[in-house]
């Protein structure tokens, strides 16, 4: 851990400042949850790729033995008593805060619930569950009352994301209708690659050096660096943002060693060069971040579509970059997510020196 990390671990108050620091020393390590996993089992440390994905992502305190896997896989062994005692502190932290009336609880599911996993509070209520007068039943009991609270609202969020999930295979902006030429989903933009089928353009007439990428449903932006508007994230990800702004950015598409497939990369004269890397966990997932590890990042599929030089840019794991709503917007972020016929995931892709 660099000296930083040293000066900052120690004053960790609460779990959202835990966990945030847990994934920084994730991204410090440079290593993908697959190399996390493997590092962790030639020591005999058991860390699977979906518990190492869920601990990054959630929102509760990792069991002790499931930390010091983690932190020795990141090769921060020698500060892991450091790790342990701050996880040690947080935790009881939380369990104070769940106390009294359950209003100002330390952790980040609020609620006044605590979000210690695997410690001994696992509700509202004491910190000690043990405690004369406060008793497991009364922690259980407040549980159950929030989980009943919790469920009619879940309904209704299962029902709005079925909705959701219906009005997706519909066009983003409400007056448009779909583009039913050559959807990102659709069959012949997968059989085209090398078979001479589909649309009349193939990945190999994209153009070389630099390019632009502009957003079909977005006239007048391109591809670009910029930031979440939430501000869930803090690093620079790929956002759609005018054509005129992008300089002194410049965008390249080289193709994969090896494969049919291409880095999206950006050069800039100040930040050097960096390459498009579809995030997996934590605030920033299923956006688009540049690494500057080239050979790190990810690389797609330009799956040609009807339409003079468009295509939907395929991910390595078979779904598609669109915009984020509103997908007309300035600002709008480029998001992995499944492929659909909504043209919000197809670009055109043109020579920056036309």
């Amino acid at each position: 851990m660099d000296a930083e990390g040293k000066s900052v671990l120690p004053h960790i108050q609460d779990v959202p400042a835990f966990l945030k620091r847990l994934r920084q020393l994730k991204g410090e390590s440079g290593l993908t949850l697959r190399q996390l996993e493997e590092r962790a089992t030639a020591v005999g440390d058991y860390l699977p790729r979906s518990t190492l994905s869920h601990m990054l992502s959630g929102r509760r305190l990792p069991r002790p033995e499931l930390l010091a896997a983690f932190v020795r896989a990141c090769g921060n062994e020698k500060d892991l008593a450091v790790w342990l005692s701050t996880r040690e502190a947080v935790a009881k932290r939380a369990a104070e805060g769940a106390g009294g009336d359950g209003a100002g609880g330390a952790g980040a599911d609020g609620g006044g619930g605590s979000v210690v996993e695997g410690g001994s509070v696992v509700g509202g209520g004491s910190g000690d569950a043990s405690a004369p007068g406060s008793g497991t039943a009364l922690v259980r009991l407040r549980g159950h009352l929030r989980r009943a609270r919790v469920l009619v609202p879940a309904a209704v969020v299962v029902l709005l994301a079925a909705t959701a999930g219906v009005l997706s295979t519909r066009d983003d902006e409400p007056g448009t209708r779909p583009d039913h030429t050559t959807p990102a989903g659709d069959a012949a933009g997968e059989s085209s690659e090398g078979t001479g089928a589909g649309p009349a353009h193939a990945a190999e007439d994209v153009p070389r050096g630099a390019v632009r990428l502009r957003p079909v449903t977005a006239r007048g932006l391109c591809l670009t660096d910029g930031k979440v508007r939430d501000k869930r994230y803090g690093s620079q990800v790929a956002v759609q943002r005018p054509c005129d702004q992008t300089a002194p950015q410049t965008t390249e598409l080289p193709p994969a060693s090896g494969t049919a497939r291409h880095r999206v990369q950006w050069d800039h004269p100040e930040f050097g060069t960096g390459c498009l890397k579809v995030l997996t966990t934590g605030p920033g997932k299923d956006l688009l971040e540049p690494w500057d590890a080239c050979d790190r990042a990810d690389v797609f599929r330009l799956a040609p579509a009807k339409g003079r030089n468009v295509y939907a840019l395929r991910t390595e794991d078979g779904r598609c970059v669109g915009i984020a709503r509103p997908v007309t917007a300035e600002g709008s972020e480029a998001v992995a997510q499944p492929c659909t016929p909504s043209r919000h995931q197809l670009f055109r892709i043109e020579s920056a020196a036309d």
